[in-house]
């Protein structure tokens, strides 16, 4: 009867099995290499074991413990070089490439035996199979985080977000989906350099950076520009992605804010040809570089993301046809059915007060024909705003009128009526619609102060000034309070064109 069996201890065939077993059932990389270093400890009996894992591509040197840690004597080497009996170490390989070295000391009985070798040899060759799996089974999670990542990306963006919005939310979801300490969307400048149009940040950006909220780091990030003459400025123009180990050091990195970061990547927002500008992701300063993985699945994310821009902007842009097509018909409708019969009625009318007999009524005709006459300027007005891009900033002189009136309506809370006399679109050009558009300013200013008001009527005509020249009239009139004869609410500008 072996020792073994009168103390009670297990065969040690069962333990390996059990082992093996074990170190199968995980899925994650980390918990797969821990288990590794315990089942060795356990089934040799060691009272310190660890696995040394060297640096590879995006990744830090690491190391896995069990027990209690004991440094061996310096020089002593392990029981399989053959001079020290109390140290074992044997490499586990993963497909033919050596991933680290377990390393075991102070065996349980002074000295590791044959039997331990060979267990530990098993257990290394399927240490190697286990890790394999576990890293498919990381890479398949990251693709699939990747892949969720950019359809809810397309999602956000169709539902008709606004470009600066379309922007931060490919910036703030690629900046979690690659761990980085910011996310930031660079486009091209007039100038022929790129500039951050918009920024996604997770706070600080790196040791010995003071810590700024995150708003505020975003900001500092804001309007960061890369200088024509970069070097890496000619790859991110033609569309190629760019890869950097350290920002800080690295020659090519020019902008104030490199010193921040370490490991990033820089990825074309391009699609169908189309250069929609650059997606950055940078890590914090000693953080670990980016995989093949990693590089290869935000280089797909950022395909996707530019896909979804270009698709929603489309989506904009035919949403503002259909708007501007539905204006245009109303404001044909208007000038076609309701001007027309206004003035068939203003004539009808007009034709009536001729052959009125008595003076009252005459006059309530008078009063008749001028209101429906000021409906018809008004409704030409409506007219002429619809036919406006309603999202542009004006660019005649009628439409700068109207959004001056307008924005002052909103600050009263009354809206200015506002008639046009004569060609003032083509008659009316710089400098004098500039000194126009200051006499309204100041006069809708002046407005505002009088209490009462109610009615404010603003009045453009351009035609013969009373000295017979040609020439622009400004009239602004409102019904408000006044505190002296000289203030009567109305204010006249005029000028020679």
């Amino acid at each position: 009867m072996t020792d073994d069996v009168v103390s009670g201890a297990p065969p040690p065939l069962p333990l390996l099995l059990d082992a093996v077993i074990g170190i199968g059932t995980e899925l994650s990389l980390r918990p797969t290499l821990q288990h590794i270093v315990d089942s060795a400890a356990a089934l040799t009996g060691a009272r310190y074991a660890v696995l040394r894992v060297p640096a590879a591509e995006g990744a830090r040197p690491e190391r896995f413990t069990a027990g209690a840690e004991r440094e061996p004597e310096p020089g002593a080497t392990d029981s399989g070089g053959g001079t020290d009996p109390s140290m074992l170490s044997v490499p586990i390989r993963v497909q033919d490439e050596e991933f680290g070295l377990l390393r075991l000391t102070h065996a349980r009985g002074g000295a590791f035996t044959a039997e331990d070798r060979g267990m530990l040899r098993v257990l290394a060759s399927q240490a190697g199979i286990a890790i394999a799996n576990a890293r498919l089974y990381e890479t398949a999670r990251q693709r699939e985080r990747w892949i969720e990542g950019a359809a809810a990306v397309t999602t956000a963006l169709l539902t008709g977000e606004a470009a600066p919005d379309a922007l931060m939310t490919v910036a703030q979801q690629a900046r979690l989906l690659a761990d980085a300490a910011a996310g930031v969307v660079l486009q091209p400048t007039a100038e022929g350099g790129m500039r951050i149009v918009a920024a996604a940040t997770s706070g600080a950006a790196g040791p010995g950076y003071r810590r700024h909220p995150a708003a505020a780091a975003q900001n500092d990030l804001m309007g960061t520009t890369i200088e024509p003459g970069s070097a890496v400025l000619e790859q991110l123009l033609g569309g190629q992605p760019v890869f950097i180990e350290d920002s800080a050091t690295d020659p090519r990195m020019t902008t104030h804010v490199r010193s921040r970061f370490g490991p990033s990547m820089m990825l074309p927002l391009q699609a169908g040809g189309r250069l929609i500008g650059t997606l950055a992701l940078p890590r914090r300063r000693g953080e670990r570089p980016y995989t093949a993985v990693e590089r290869l699945l935000a280089t797909q994310f950022a395909s996707q993301a530019a896909l979804a821009l270009v698709l929603a902007d489309a989506q904009q842009s035919r949403q503002r046809l259909a708007v501007f097509e539905d204006r245009d018909r109303i404001a044909r409708d208007l000038h076609d059915l309701v001007v027309q019969r206004l003035f068939a009625t203003g004539m009808m009318l007009e034709s009536t007060r001729r052959r009125a007999g008595s003076a009252p009524e005459q006059s309530a005709l008078d009063q008749a024909v001028d209101e429906l006459e000021s409906t018809i300027q008004e409704v030409r007005t409506a007219i002429f705003a619809l036919q406006q891009p309603p999202a542009d900033a004006p660019t005649t002189f009628r439409g700068k009128v109207l959004k001056e009136t307008a924005g002052a309506g909103a600050v009263l809370g009354v809206q200015p009526s506002v008639h046009f006399t004569g060609a003032v679109d083509t008659r009316v050009t710089e400098p004098a619609a500039g000194r126009l558009l200051a006499a309204l300013r100041r006069a809708l200013a002046a407005t505002s102060r009088r209490p009462g008001v109610s009615r404010i009527e603003v009045t453009v005509e351009a035609g013969v000034l009373p000295d017979g020249r040609a020439g622009v009239r400004l009239v602004v009139h409102d019904d408000g309070e006044t505190d002296a004869a000289s203030d009567t609410g109305t204010t006249t500008w005029q000028a020679p064109l």
